[in-house]
């Protein structure tokens, strides 16, 4: 399961680390603090404290699945019975190939980001959705190209904070 938002919200110190280390993530304690002006126990401090917290997401959200012999993606539209949906979730964390699941409101329930070797993994990938007791019915639609990848840097200004 994700970690859930503590409530708490970015101020000024916050975005200036966020914005340095959104620049170059594998930037040292020593080389954020120089760039913000921080001291360098603040950015240690504020690190632990986004580790604790969840704030920053884990290193796999880097690794491109194309480089490990992933290269088509696909989302899977699945409609499912509720009262399943936590046997549903321990699943689909069974297959390797189920990079995360969201839930959803509205015309479906959830939203299945999977990857696959070539067309006939993905088939057999999106059967084995579909042969989970409690998933009623499955769409996978190919990603075919990214026009714009996870972004979160713009998000992240400065001028709006308080210290």
């Amino acid at each position: 399961m994700v970690t859930v938002h503590t409530g708490r919200t970015a101020d000024a110190i916050d975005a200036a680390l966020l914005s340095a280390l959104a620049m170059d993530p594998d930037s040292t304690n020593l080389a954020v603090a120089e760039r913000t002006g921080l001291a360098r126990n603040t950015v240690r401090t504020r690190l632990a404290r986004y580790a604790r917290e969840g704030t920053l997401r884990s290193f796999e959200r880097r690794i491109d699945p194309a480089f490990l012999g992933y290269p088509l993606r696909a989302y899977v539209v699945t409609r499912v019975t509720q009262r399943k949906l936590a046997a549903i979730g321990e699943a689909l964390a069974e297959i390797p190939e189920v990079l995360e699941v969201h839930g959803l409101t509205g015309v479906t329930d959830l939203l299945i980001h999977v990857v696959g070797r070539d067309t006939d993994d993905l088939y057999r990938i999106a059967g084995r959705i579909l042969s989970i007791d409690g998933v009623k019915r499955t769409s996978t639609g190919l990603v075919m190209q990214e026009f714009l990848g996870y972004r979160i840097a713009q998000l992240i200004d400065t001028s709006d904070r308080a210290t």
